[in-house]
């Protein structure tokens, strides 16, 4: 049987922790071997010495209030500390202090234990800082992000929900993500989402969730399982992304796409149109056809540069006559900068407007030099409509011609027929005059451009 005293021994010579034995003045009584091994002083050289030896300059106090409270009969618990190595390095340790009493009960010493926190201690940086990046991250990113238990029950949120919704977050009531849900998506959210917990399978929705401001977004919702290694479920974790903006960008995409199927069977009909017409009693037929199919294609250009929205009269003037470049007669252009024409407006004035400098050309005041051609136009406030205009003068002698053609059509017929339009024109002998006058409804915004003169 081992004798009590030799027990103790063995326990202080064999622990692991730093065991050291002090008066209640700080003097060193007893030194084990890993105490020696912590400061790396031998109990030699520590032995009859002050403990104070080990503590640093700025944490002398420490000791004073820790024999302090020896000294009344208290236990100073667990702490994190530092200690100085004999060689001169900071030891971070936790240390315990205890009373150590005579057989009378008189406290006459305290017993230390100490061990190295470095280990520990690194761990615990190593989690706050993991911890502190997560919350950077989980509180920065765009998404609501939350995670659960394995049974769905949710146990965190991100700072984003808390935002979204407007919601106090240190509000005695828990936060649920369900109460922001739309009425019209509680149902088959609530049931699609318990399902996959049951089923312990992802899941993934979209749905609105109600704003701060009581405006509803909506959300592509998704969960995924967390197993650990054994394969058992631990958490789940999901995030919620508002894809309001993409939404509205797909049905602007899907009313653009029909608008082009429409305007394309529309452009389809149009040029049929001009091939059956342009081949009644034309020689030049094919050359013709192909001039009036260019003006449509400057007018898909514009309208297309525009994102069929409105075009403003002195881009589709200057875009119509570009082809005007070098003729023996003279442009002059001018007009109010407010205008800008509708898109259907403005492919039935661009086509007049092509097939007038495309007889002129050939025909009238762009013909000969000297020959003058004035475009101008006019819109509210100072007029009551829009109104657009074409004269030539200085040209060869100007007749009505015996039969009406196409170029006719395109001129007058058409935008009587398409907006409505008052038009007039007028085969004088000084010059053909043209005009066309329609109500504001042919106009879009205002444009920002004056007219260029040529």
């Amino acid at each position: 049987m081992i004798e009590k005293e030799d027990l103790f021994a063995a326990l202080f010579q064999g622990s692991d922790d730093a065991i050291v034995a002090k008066t209640t003045d700080g003097i060193v009584q007893a030194w084990n071997p890993a105490a020696e091994r912590l400061f790396g002083y031998s109990a030699a050289e520590m032995i009859g010495q002050s403990i104070r030896i080990l503590l640093p300059g700025d944490r002398q106090q420490e000791e004073d209030h820790i024999l302090d409270r020896i000294r009344a009969g208290e236990q100073v618990g667990q702490f994190f500390t530092r200690r100085i190595h004999k060689t001169g390095r900071l030891v971070d340790v936790s240390v315990t202090v205890s009373p150590v009493r005579n057989r009378a009960g008189q406290i006459v010493g305290a017993s230390k234990i100490a061990r190295d926190a470095g280990p520990h201690l690194a761990d615990q940086r190593r989690l706050a800082l993991s911890e502190q990046r997560f919350r950077m991250l989980a509180d920065n990113i765009d998404q609501l992000a939350w995670i659960a238990a394995a049974d769905g029950q949710i146990e965190w949120y991100n700072r984003q929900w808390y935002e979204f919704g407007g919601i106090d977050a240190d509000a005695n009531r828990p936060f649920r993500g369900r109460d922001l849900l739309h009425p019209d998506h509680y149902a088959d959210v609530s049931e699609g989402f318990d399902r996959a917990i049951q089923r312990q399978e992802p899941w993934e929705g979209t749905f609105q969730l109600r704003a701060a401001d009581g405006s509803y977004r909506w959300f592509l919702g998704r969960s995924h399982p967390i197993r650990d290694a054994a394969g058992r479920l631990v958490n789940w974790v999901g995030t919620n992304t508002d894809i309001t903006d993409q939404r509205e960008q797909a049905e602007q995409i899907r009313l653009l796409l029909m608008e082009v199927n429409h305007r394309s069977k529309n452009m389809l009909s149009t040029v049929q149109a001009l091939a059956r017409r342009t081949a009644v009693g034309q020689t030049d037929f094919i050359a013709r056809f192909e001039d009036r199919v260019r003006s449509l294609a400057v007018n898909q250009d514009i309208l297309v540069r525009r994102a069929w929205r409105d075009v403003p009269v002195a881009e589709l003037v200057g875009s119509q006559l570009a082809f005007l470049q070098g003729a023996p007669g003279e442009v002059t252009i001018g007009g109010a900068p407010c205008a800008a024409l509708i898109p259907r407006a403005a492919e039935v004035v661009g086509m007049a407007l092509h097939e007038l400098a495309t007889n002129s050309l050939k025909y009238g005041a762009l013909s000969i030099e000297g020959g003058q051609v004035a475009i101008g136009w006019r819109c509210p406030p100072d007029h009551d409509g829009f109104h657009i205009w074409w004269h030539e003068s200085g040209g060869p002698p100007v007749a009505e011609p015996g039969r009406k053609g196409f170029g006719t059509t395109l001129i007058r017929d058409v935008p009587q027929h398409n907006l409505h339009a008052a038009v007039t024109l007028d085969y004088a002998p000084a010059g053909v005059r043209w005009s066309l006058a329609a109500d504001s409804s042919v106009l879009a915004v205002q444009a920002a451009e004056t007219a260029p003169s040529k």
